[in-house]
């Protein structure tokens, strides 16, 4: 596989119609990146990608398709957005006709992102199993009962684990929208584009509380692993079970590994724990010592070192953040 990136330096970026799935929400997605290609351009940012919208549905055959007028190859598309819906659940079977080719995408590095309902999707390919996923507060507990092994807090209108993003209510696409502008065009395309459009600009988050992973870079057998890492936050990684999950040798995973993230395995695992320890300080009451903890490590101390290296601030200092900005 190669990696996604072609020689006009784009951003794919595709949309899934489903049958169900709210137009406003796709054609507000495409306004929104039109506005951001023209916001980049004005603003000088020749070191951006552009970004290219394709729509894409499954065809006879069970497959993602493109539909007519967007040529695009799978192996380009760098995000899937799953929109939302204005009518009832989508039926299981529609859902399981999507399992396949969202789990394939996945493993090939495409980032999947989704709105309000369009979780459902994400979580019936089984890729939420042991993670936490946001919806709109009226489906949270069925995605619950559906799908008990999902993480379901429906209190955040926007979770991003890197390489999957589910947001809550029927409008959150614009702050998804605006959360990937900031992810790959950087801080200021995302606020003057939000500032265009008349929308509430996203917050800013503290460093260290979001991970953006390089997915793109072609490497499958890295690309495993990552998504373990991903999905377990990286609690009991260690050199041994990463090379081994990746099916190579240790000295041989280690090169590869840094190839492609640019992160020795041991900085990758710090920053997926210190990202989950981020959340944890801001939406639970637990201690700095329960947190550690809970995020694999055994020496708070430790923790508290590898913290404050990441995000330039003490966990308790990052706390305190969060509710000055909150207040």
């Amino acid at each position: 596989m190669t990696a996604k990136t072609d020689s006009l330096g784009s951003l794919e970026i595709g949309l899934l119609l489903y049958p169900g799935a709210q137009r406003a929400a796709v054609h507000g997605l495409v306004d929104l990146f039109a506005v951001a290609n023209r916001v980049a351009h004005e603003l000088g940012a020749v070191d951006r990608p552009c970004v290219r919208v394709s729509q894409w549905q499954v065809d006879e055959t069970g497959q993602l398709q493109p539909v007519e007028g967007h040529e695009v190859s799978p192996q380009n598309l760098r995000v899937l957005i799953v929109p939302p819906s204005l009518e009832s659940m989508p039926a299981p079977e529609l859902l399981e006709r999507h399992c396949a080719p969202l789990r394939q995408w996945h493993a090939q590095g495409t980032v999947l992102a989704s709105v309000c309902i369009g979780v459902f999707f994400i979580a019936a390919s089984g890729l939420l199993d042991g993670r936490s996923a946001s919806t709109h507060w009226n489906y949270a507990q069925t995605l619950a009962e559906r799908y008990p092994k999902v993480r379901v807090e429906a209190n955040r209108p926007l979770l991003d684990e890197g390489d999957l993003m589910t947001s809550a209510g029927l409008m959150a696409w614009t702050e998804l929208g605006l959360r990937l502008l900031e992810r790959y065009l950087g801080a200021s395309v995302a606020w003057e584009t939000a500032r265009y459009m008349s929308v509430e600009p996203i917050s800013a988050p503290l460093p260290g509380a979001l991970f953006n992973p390089r997915l793109d870079h072609g490497d499958e057998a890295v690309l495993k692993v990552q998504h373990w890492l991903q999905a377990t936050g990286a609690e009991q990684a260690d050199l041994e079970g990463m090379a081994a999950c990746a099916g190579l040798e240790p000295r041989t995973f280690l090169r590869r590994f840094r190839t492609a993230t640019g992160l020795k395995p041991t900085e990758y695992c710090q920053q997926v724990r210190v990202g989950r320890a981020c959340r944890m300080l801001e939406f639970t009451r637990r201690t700095v010592d329960q947190i550690a903890w809970g995020v694999g490590y055994q020496d708070p101390s430790a923790f508290r070192k590898v913290f404050q290296r990441v995000t330039g601030v003490t966990p308790s200092g990052y706390r305190q953040r969060i509710a000055a900005a909150a207040g």
